[in-house]
């Protein structure tokens, strides 16, 4: 797990206000906010994600690497709040998976968009 792609600046810019605008929301279960705050500034941040979650575990995929700010935040942290369905949910125990780790966690068809459309070679597992 030691792919380090950047974020494309097109891409992130034109879905980031569709993202914010959805994520979280009771009628979107598929992306989330992830609150956090910054490791050297200590600020409140936040960010939307496509969350596959289960009963005990919140399985976040990381189409640009692990070494995004966010996620890194989040590891350095060892938990954040997310907001999902329209509920926030205190995580912990941040974990860097596989993609054999991760793929039980998702459907056929789920899968197909993460590992074609999205290209994600990393993961971040948080526990409930």
């Amino acid at each position: 797990m030691t792919t380090t792609r950047s974020t494309p600046p097109t891409m992130a810019r034109a879905s980031a206000p569709i993202a914010r605008a959805l994520a979280g929301r009771r009628f979107f279960p598929l992306w989330a906010v992830v609150h956090h705050r910054g490791r050297r500034t200590g600020q409140a941040l936040s960010v939307p994600v496509a969350v596959r979650a289960t009963a005990d575990a919140v399985v976040i995929a990381l189409p640009w690497g692990p070494h995004t700010n966010w996620a890194q935040n989040v590891l350095a942290a060892g938990d954040c709040v997310l907001t999902w369905k329209g509920v926030d949910h205190r995580l912990d125990r941040p974990e860097l998976i596989t993609t054999a780790d991760a793929r039980p966690y998702f459907g056929s068809a789920t899968w197909a968009v993460v590992s074609r459309l999205l290209r994600a070679e990393s993961f971040l597992r948080l526990h409930r």
